[in-house]
């Protein structure tokens, strides 16, 4: 059964909570309009909208696009156009050039794409090919979301695609498995990283005995390397796979004879048992699809899909896959008994669905569980994830609406931004399509942290730079805002001109949980922040340095009749810097 949902109305924090999770992050205006919802009308709005395809990724020099022609200009690296590349993404996650009314909706395929950066793992410096990066991109953006036409388009089929992905060749050295001589990264971490996983973290037995991973064998992974053997990277990016369209990697030597495949019979252990015949799996190549019993393209990629779909009958693997959905956007903390509950019936709807990722992410994001609505609930996910960089940053930009250079007239200042955004990630933690093993950035994967790698004393120190930088028009940097014109656009005269009322309607927008909140140290048992926490943003804001003696009355008669704006604009820098350097702005 699908896990049962909250029918209610969102209101303003579960608007909030849903938007900054499933998308980049959301503006005032959109929690605003969202908060009247119910969780499915939402969901409708954010996973059900036909989108536009991204522009293609140019050169910001030439405005001249490189990735499906592979026209670049002699006199640049390939380098400088994989970071082309990620400066292109990064403006995708900010919907960049896209109308307002798909905004969101541009985002939450966004969101899926990155979701499906963080499991199937690229490194740029091993992949080191801009057209490889786009062309994995842009695989993932095709199974983001479901395609009716097209019912293959499902998590199982994605994994057979990136089983011959050009990226994944070399990431994983797929383009040096041959038949005779084996490579077995990409197969083992196919079964450890990207399918069946080693069971639920922290619960997990004691290992049996050498080679035997509990999910599956040493056995397992040997047979499995066979079965991928034979593919090499296509540096041309003229083999099209017929059901995306997109480049995959060729096979060695010909489509009529796969000569780098290995065309014996792979015996699996007893970790995978043939329903059929009630013994360990075997694959070997369809005789229907040989050449005179020769390997063919079409043989190879068969046994493949044999090898994936084997994987895929497991119930671990569909459980593995979901708990790393709910990582993404629930909490990294799955108990036994959570595991045993909503992981599971997460995997049933995976599994009734075709392994689609849409109809189980939808579920997840209107369930009573992700808003914790339901009766005898006594704590909540809200505020629960730490943001990764990029949240951070990108999100910060997108609820102020810093405007986005158009990326095909004034390319050169749309790569300058995206760029700086990326520089700004990297100097809090996460350096962009380069994390530090094929198991991808720790934050996603690393038992038992997860995301509180985010968090060091230096990573803190750069988040609460970027945020003074953006906020305070004195301090150096590309990104700034105004943070007076943005309370004039976005905050009513009569909140704005009362200090107190001002930083509560700012909390409810700004902070993951703002329920029952009061400056009132003696009435604040029931409230998601602190009276202690309040009354410091409102020290900050007018007492910081104290220039008068009535700071609220004063606050009032400046902002209602316009004058000393310098003084106006201090005060709310003072205060945007309090709110945004908070702890609690760290979480979503």
């Amino acid at each position: 059964m699908p896990l049962t949902e909250y029918t209610g109305t969102l209101g303003l924090n579960r608007a909030a909570h849903l938007l900054r999770r499933a998308t980049f992050g959301p503006t005032k205006q959109q929690i605003e309009a969202f908060a009247s919802l119910t969780p499915t009308q939402a969901t409708n709005l954010l996973f059900n909208q036909t989108l536009p395809d991204p522009i293609l990724p140019t050169d910001p020099d030439t405005n001249q696009e490189w990735a499906v022609s592979g026209i670049m200009d002699p006199d640049k690296m390939d380098g400088d156009y994989q970071e082309y590349f990620k400066r292109w993404f990064v403006g995708q996650m900010l919907s960049a050039g896209v109308p307002i009314a798909q905004g969101l909706a541009y985002a939450a395929r966004e969101k899926l794409v990155m979701f499906f950066h963080t499991h199937f793992t690229a490194i740029q410096e091993k992949i080191s090919s801009s057209r490889a990066l786009y062309f994995q991109n842009q695989l993932f953006r095709l199974f983001a979301l479901d395609r009716t036409a097209a019912p293959e388009f499902n998590f199982r089929e994605l994994t057979k695609k990136v089983s011959v992905d050009n990226a994944m060749l070399r990431l994983l050295d797929g383009n040096q498995n041959v038949k005779g001589s084996p490579n077995e990264n990409y197969a083992r971490e196919l079964f450890e990283l990207f399918s069946i996983g080693r069971g639920l973290e922290g619960s997990l037995p004691p290992t049996p005995g050498p080679g035997d991973y509990i999910l599956f064998k040493e056995q397992d992974v040997q047979a499995a390397a066979r079965v991928l053997s034979g593919f090499d990277f296509d540096d041309n990016f003229i083999n099209l796979d017929p059901d995306t369209s997109l480049p995959r990697g060729r096979v060695r030597g010909s489509d009529t004879f796969a000569s780098g495949h290995d065309n014996g019979i792979k015996e699996f252990s007893t970790s995978f048992i043939d329903s059929n015949t009630g013994l360990p799996y075997v694959i070997q190549p369809d005789p229907l699809l040989t050449n005179g019993g020769n390997p063919t393209l079409a043989s190879a990629l068969d046994e493949i899909s044999q090898l994936i779909d084997m994987i895929y009958e497991q119930e671990e693997t569909a459980r593995n896959i979901c708990r790393k959905i709910y990582r993404f956007y629930v909490y990294h903390e799955v108990s036994e008994t959570l595991h045993n509950t909503i992981i599971a019936e997460m995997a049933n709807t995976f599994r009734a669905n075709g392994f689609k990722l849409q109809p189980v992410v939808e579920n997840l994001l209107r369930s009573q569980h992700f808003y914790e609505a339901a009766a005898g609930y006594n704590d909540d996910n809200f505020g629960g994830i730490i943001k990764s960089p990029l949240d951070l940053i990108v999100g910060t930009l997108r609820f102020f609406n810093y405007p986005i250079p158009d990326s095909t007239t004034n390319a050169p200042s749309f790569y300058e931004m995206t760029g700086e955004i990326i520089n700004l990630a990297n100097d809090q933690g996460m350096s962009f399509y380069q994390p530090f093993d094929v198991a991808g950035y720790d934050a996603y994967h690393q038992f038992p942290v997860y995301h509180r790698s985010w968090i060091t004393v230096n990573y803190l120190t750069r988040r609460y730079e970027f945020i003074r930088k953006f906020i305070s028009q004195m301090e150096d940097g590309m990104l700034k805002t105004d943070v007076v014109s943005f309370v004039q656009n976005t905050i009513s005269p009569g909140i704005a001109s009362n200090a107190r009322n001002l930083i509560l309607e700012l909390a409810r927008f700004l902070l993951p949980v703002s329920n029952n909140l009061t400056f009132d140290t003696n009435a604040d048992d029931t409230a998601t922040i602190t009276a202690e926490r309040l009354n410091f943003f409102l020290v900050s804001f007018l007492e910081n340095p104290k220039i008068d003696d009535d700071p609220e009355g004063a606050w009032t008669i400046r902002w209602t009749n316009g004058f000393d704006p310098e003084t106006v604009r201090r005060q709310l820098e003072n205060l945007f810097n309090a709110m945004l350097q908070s702890p609690e702005y760290q979480l979503h």
